[in-house]
């Protein structure tokens, strides 16, 4: 088999031959490391505003000053705007040292900024409400170094831009644990292009040291990391110039073979810590069973049953139980070993004066039990006194609590299914074929995914997935891409089509060129995506954060009320005595109902309704083809009331097609497509293409039904180009023209009455009409459209029924666009607008007050989708990562937009649910558990079922994002049979 990958149609991203050496091995016996020249020249650049310049002498002595330190390359001062930009070189002098230069020199530095923002992802451990993000994020902005800080409760993630020169991650993790929570590094710096490499034949710190050097001076590599206790090495690199496999060999190729590298493939940190805080919480829940299950039969059961009862009740000494004594031991090791969470959560949230669950917890379960403590020693210590414990209280509590964390927990797992599944459709080996020379395949060899590289061949054989993107080169077959676009069709593929990694070969042999490769690829950019989007707040969150700042104070005051309450009033004797239970007395009864009001409140509950429910509802909208770019375009998305389309490529397909041809002289139509097909096959342009594709497929209609098969062309002679006008050229003897009615008047050729009434009926109808001279005399013509998309009207009506206007913002002319929208049922257009005239067209809208969403595909509309609300970049395909959308829809139909604004007022109403739920219970919960109804029904709250309904609050919120999983897409139709426009919206 030969493979032509040079040919230019296919050579997509292609730079290097495709078996030509990326690292070039060394010659000599000796290890040679070049220097790193690009290295070494690194500079960067950072520029102050200071205060105080008020002449030249200023400026001579700030460049004077700044001249003087190591490693600065140049400064230049701008006296009328107090500005100074200064080159250095980051190896030896860093900003801060610069700023306080300038600051030494009597020049005020008011503010800095330097061009390059390092980035970190970090995992969270120990969040349990919004009080702990909303700490941690204060915490975070505090440390000198910190630009910006977002701190995910759901997704228990933070992402950290930092000044690389003044602080790193390590700090980071350090103001994290300072903070009392426990921080892993998922990534930082540049991750878009790294490899994780396994040594073998590495033993010291020399090996490790070699490596490195090498590898740096390696074409292609940005940077090396070496773990030399892991024996491992983690390389970013320019996919560019190299990849995985030539890093590999690189390292191999060092001192003659004496080190081996292989792939490293580091262990989801996401799915381990996920199942890590799983199993910690069933442990500490079994654990505190273990203890709580036997106080509670000791305390409720065994007492009622002689003579269990009797024997709990023997005197060891006074007044002191074995009853007591038992409740006591069984208690402290769930107080004090299983509840230490509780304490070291309080401890950190006070000392960051902020208060949380764990607050609530300790002050509930440290009052039951040290008041019970009081009993006990009470009683050793007399023979007449008589109490009640509460032990049974206070460790009953805590293993409620770890009860409703664990159930919490296995339901938070499920928010993020939906990447998981996105994160699993790539393979995870592929068949790569080796070339000679001359394109024949020498071998096939099956290798890892992440070892691809760019331009590599790969063989996919039917019932295999497609490893990374690529264009098929050889074979032709369906492809399912519905995994990524949503699309249920299979997408027929051949020579020249774009695949999209992830998706399923169905029943051909395709041979594809990889042109987009590890985190490049359509599916790793959409990973990128909702990941974080599930970071991003939405504004709706902001109720829960204000919520949260008084929510645990006012609770602690309110116990303290309710404990007062009810001990004042029994004490002077305002209720009857019969109120307070059998072996109780005033303060006790007062202090139950104190703890049920401090440990029934839940901030969970408000902390998680907006979270979760932004999480599901991003993950469901990526399954469903709509990458939804964080809360706040979730958000914004419900509250559309006017959607401005763009016409090419949204509204209509975006590619011309010939819809009518008409002979206008006695020359046959066989002829007249030879003619048009000789003189146009050297044309561009996408007209000509339309119509050579039409031309073809008719002349071949003509020679079946003639059952013939000469269908010999003549080249045109004298071709030649007139800029937006048409082609000519000579076919034989003729002289043939072939363009617009310009065109036909530039060459004297008579456009007679007829062929005026065809041009004009189909301008009309949004068409192009295309002329064909032959001789001198017009012998026909053909009308060209860039039709509309099928499903375009009905979601235009459909969007109408939603309460949403449809407008049309279009580049065009008004003849065009008009009868665009007559066709899909808009009834506003705007037509002839330049891109900025298009934004400005969306900003009249929002001056009246409309909430303004904008379709368009993502280029040319990028303008007027900044200034949207909401912007929507439609037809992305595989270029999903499109900076001025909010919402990218990966297919290109339009039903899509209905999903978005859909699936957004389904998750809006989601998020208030979940607030009236959480309120709810709270506005509810802390008036029973504070004795409301105990004059009048008798029934009271015990602080163990209090603590029982508060994690149910948090694991019903949760549940209740859950159910956005069950989202089915509002869907419109056209039924072609019947010709009837269908809408129908899930439930």
């Amino acid at each position: 088999m030969n493979i032509n990958v040079g040919d230019n149609k296919m050579e997509l991203n292609g730079r290097d031959d495709l078996k030509r050496p990326l690292l070039e091995p060394s010659d000599s016996v000796c290890v040679t490391i070049p220097e790193p020249v690009d290295k070494l020249e690194k500079k960067r650049t950072v520029m102050f505003k200071i205060g105080n310049i008020k002449c030249a002498s200023c400026v001579t002595s700030i460049e004077s000053v700044l001249g003087e330190i190591n490693g600065v390359e140049s400064v230049s001062v701008s006296p009328i705007h107090g500005h100074v930009a200064i080159e250095y070189v980051p190896k030896l002098v860093n900003p801060k040292l610069i700023k306080e230069t300038i600051e030494d020199a009597g020049f005020p530095v008011k503010e800095f900024s330097e061009q390059q923002i390092a980035v970190c992802r970090l995992r969270i451990k120990g969040m349990a409400c919004t009080s702990c993000s909303e700490s941690l994020e204060r915490a975070l902005k505090f440390l000198d170094g910190v630009k910006k800080a977002v701190v995910g409760l759901a997704l228990e993630e933070a992402k950290v831009h930092f000044d690389p020169n003044i602080t790193d991650s390590d700090r980071i993790i350090e103001a994290i644990e300072d903070a009392g929570f426990g921080a892993d590094l998922i990534s930082s710096g540049n991750e878009a292009n790294k490899v994780h490499l396994k040594l073998e034949g590495v033993s010291s710190v020399e090996d490790m040291n070699t490596i490195k050097s090498y590898l740096e001076s390696a074409i292609g590599v940005n940077h090396v990391e070496m773990d030399l206790e892991e024996k491992r090495a983690t390389v970013n690199y320019d996919p560019d110039f190299t990849g995985p496999r030539s890093i590999i060999e690189a390292v191999q190729e060092v001192a003659h073979g004496s080190y081996k590298a292989s792939l490293y493939i580091p262990p989801r940190q996401r799915e381990t810590e996920q199942h890590h805080e799983i199993n910690n919480n069933r442990n500490q829940f079994l654990l505190s069973c273990l203890f709580s299950v036997p106080l509670f039969i000791f305390s409720m059961v065994l007492p009622v049953l002689p003579p269990f009862g009797d024997w709990l009740e023997y005197k060891i000494y006074n007044m002191f139980t074995v009853g007591l004594l038992l409740r006591w031991v069984l208690c402290t090791p769930v107080q004090f070993i299983v509840g230490r969470r509780f304490y070291k959560g309080s401890y950190h949230a006070l000392r960051l004066k902020s208060a949380n669950m764990d607050v609530l917890v300790a002050m509930g379960t440290n009052a039951a039990y040290f008041y019970s403590v009081y009993v006990a020693i009470k009683s050793l210590s007399s023979d007449t006194f008589k109490g009640q414990d509460f032990f049974e209280t206070s460790a009953m509590l805590i293993s409620f609590i770890l009860l409703g964390k664990y159930l919490e927990v296995l339901a938070k797992e499920k928010t993020s299914d939906a990447l998981a599944k996105l994160t699993d459709l790539a393979p995870d080996s592929a068949c790569l074929l080796i070339l000679d020379d001359d394109g024949n395949v020498v071998s096939e060899v099956a290798i890892s995914t992440q070892l691809i590289q760019r331009n590599d061949i790969i063989k996919i054989i039917p019932g295999e997935k497609v490893p990374v993107d690529g264009i098929v080169i050889d074979g032709q077959s369906y492809v399912n891409e519905s995994m990524i676009t949503g699309e249920a069709q299979p997408i027929a593929k051949k020579p020249g089509d774009k695949v999209i990694g992830g998706t399923m070969n169905e029943n051909g042999c395709l041979l594809v060129k990889a042109t987009h490769v590890g985190s490049e690829t359509a599916l790793s950019q959409i990973v990128q995506l909702v990941e974080a989007a599930q970071l991003a707040s939405a504004p709706i969150q902001k109720i829960a954060d204000r919520i949260s700042r008084f929510f645990v104070p006012a609770i602690v005051l309110t116990a303290f009320i309710t404990w007062l309450g009810w001990l004042i009033p029994g004490v002077i004797g305002i209720y009857p005595k019969h109120w307070i239970p059998k072996g109780m007395d005033k303060f006790e009864l007062a202090l139950q109902f104190g703890i049920s009001v401090l440990v029934v409140a839940c901030p969970c509950a408000l902390g998680l309704a907006t979270p979760t429910a932004v999480m599901v509802a991003t993950g469901k909208g990526a399954s469903l083809g709509v990458l939804i770019k964080g809360g706040n375009a979730l958000e914004k998305a419900h509250k559309v009331k006017a959607i401005v389309f763009d016409k090419t490529g949204t509204l209509t397909v975006g590619k011309p097609e010939v819809v009518n041809v008409m002979l206008f002289s006695s020359v046959s139509m066989e002829d007249f497509c030879d003619v048009a097909i000789a003189a146009e096959a050297n044309s561009q342009h996408p007209i000509a293409k339309a119509f050579l594709e039409h031309a073809r497929k008719l002349r071949q209609k003509i020679e079946s039904n003639r059952q013939s098969n000469n269908q010999h062309v003549t080249e045109a002679k004298d071709f030649e180009v007139h800029p937006g006008t048409g082609v000519s050229g000579k076919v034989g003897d003729k002289m043939v023209l072939v363009g617009n009615k310009r065109l036909m008047q530039t060459y004297n050729v008579t456009v007679g009455p007829e062929i005026e009434g065809y041009i004009s009926e189909h301008e009309q109808q949004a068409r192009t009409c295309v002329l064909v001279s032959i001789d001198g005399k017009i012998a026909g013509a053909f009308a060209v459209t860039d039709p509309v998309k099928p499903e375009a009207k009905n979601v235009i009506l459909y969007l109408h029924s939603m309460g949403i206007s449809s407008i049309m913002v279009t580049g065009d002319n008004w003849a065009t666009a008009t009868a665009i929208a007559k066709e899909v049922g808009i009834e506003k257009v705007i037509a002839e607008m330049d891109p900025i005239g298009k934004a400005d067209r969306i900003k009249d809208l929002q001056m009246r007050g409309l909430t303004v969403a904008m379709v368009g595909d993502g280029i040319n509309d990028s303008p007027a989708l900044v200034a949207a609300d909401v912007g929507m970049a439609i037809g992305a395909g595989t270029d999903v990562a499109i900076e001025a959308a909010d919402i990218v829809l990966i297919k290109s139909n339009l039903e899509d937009v209905v999903t978005a604004i859909d699936l957004s007022r389904k998750t809006i109403s989601r998020i208030w649910l979940n607030y009236v739920w959480a309120l709810g219970y709270n506005i509810l919960g802390v008036p029973v558990a504070a004795g409301i109804l105990y004059p009048f029904t008798g029934v009271r709250l015990p602080p163990w079922l209090a603590g029982a309904c508060m994690a149910a609050s948090s694991l019903s919120v949760v549940c209740s994002s859950l159910l956005l999983q069950s989202y089915r897409k509002s869907w419109v139709f056209q039924d072609t049979k019947r010709g009837h426009s269908h809408c129908s919206k899930s439930t």
